[in-house]
């Protein structure tokens, strides 16, 4: 089979086709698990960070891709059949002995292993997955439709039930692409009462926010018109966490749904005033992955009100364009390579 495989960490600005088509055999699934022909895979920011050496890669090579969405070509499973359509999201498996797992939050588990970080994931014609960690998709979406919903929309909806606990009647969102999208898209869908605002960094993202709805759009460092009950931080930097907090008014809450943040922006992070920017008993929350139930629901959700991402299609060998350009923050919505 064809795969597109990561060898060495670098920039893109130093190496921008980091990513290599191989022939390699295909996977044979254990007892338990499926081997999925995929039709679809999801282009994440963390697989970015993959990539240029933010997260460390403990193995290399290694086949990146964790949206992804494709068909049950064999299957060791009670619980999925051959031609079943399914989707795998980050979370590859847990220990499933902790006391998050046993709670049922296993993306909190010190043990889990991630698709396309630590086994090969979905930047690829075939890959197997665990029975318990695949995912049945809705009736009425296909393949390249569902991939972004296995991270994007499974962690956005996540970081949207942390963000409204205690209620929400305005809610922000700072960044403005394959995550709060469908956010934005999923609030007009269950909560049509609930004003959104946006701020992004280009105009583009801006008017694609007013297309879908949002109340209002600003850029990053601009003051939304009225103080805001919850705010979702889908960026990576310091300067957006910052401005966030100036738009969140009393007893409010921050969700910062990104892996990491930039180390060259603490000086926004230094910059914080306590009284202006975090007294009057502010909430600062961190979203971590997704769990297997986040997934499911929101899953459940998109089919129900067709919630589908705008997406870029690309084919496989065509991976490091996809990378290059959301690197270079080129992209609306979310990109998606498919076989």
């Amino acid at each position: 089979m064809k795969a597109m495989i990561l060898k060495e960490q670098k920039l893109l600005s130093e190496n921008p086709e980091p990513l290599s088509c191989a022939e390699v055999p295909v996977p044979e699934p254990m007892a338990g698990e499926i081997l999925i022909k995929i039709k679809a895979c999801g282009v994440c920011h963390t697989d970015l960070d993959e990539i240029e050496g933010r997260i460390i890669l403990d193995r290399l090579p290694i086949v990146p891709g964790h949206q992804v969405t494709g068909i049950v070509e064999e299957s060791r499973s009670a619980l999925y059949k051959h031609g079943d359509k399914v989707g795998i999201g980050w979370i590859y498996s847990s220990c499933g002995e902790c006391s998050f797992c046993l709670e049922g939050r296993e993306n909190l588990c010190g043990k889990f292993i991630a698709t396309g970080r630590d086994v090969n994931g979905g930047y690829a014609e075939y890959m197997t997955a665990r029975e318990t960690f695949a995912y049945k998709l809705p009736e009425g979406l296909d393949c390249v439709n569902s991939a972004p919903l296995l991270c994007a929309g499974g962690v956005g909806y996540r970081a949207l039930k942390l963000a409204m606990t205690g209620g929400c009647r305005r809610l922000g969102l700072t960044g403005f692409g394959g995550s709060a999208h469908l956010v934005l898209k999923l609030v007009g869908a269950m909560h049509p009462d609930i004003k959104v605002y946006v701020f992004a960094r280009s105009e583009a993202q801006r008017d694609f926010a007013k297309a879908l709805g949002a109340e209002w759009t600003g850029a990053t460092e601009e003051l939304s018109p009225e103080g805001l009950d919850c705010i979702i931080d889908t960026t990576p930097s310091w300067k957006a966490f910052a401005e966030a907090l100036k738009n969140l008014k009393p007893g409010g809450r921050l969700v910062i749904n990104a892996i990491r943040k930039d180390d060259a922006e603490r000086e926004f992070l230094r910059a914080l005033d306590y009284e202006r920017d975090l007294w009057m008993e502010k909430e600062i929350k961190s979203v971590a992955n997704a769990t297997r139930n986040d997934i499911a629901e929101f899953l459940s959700l998109a089919g129900k009100y067709s919630i589908v991402p705008e997406t870029r299609e690309y084919r496989l060998g065509e991976a490091n364009v996809a990378a290059g350009e959301l690197k270079a923050g080129k992209v609306i919505g979310s990109l998606v390579l498919v076989n």
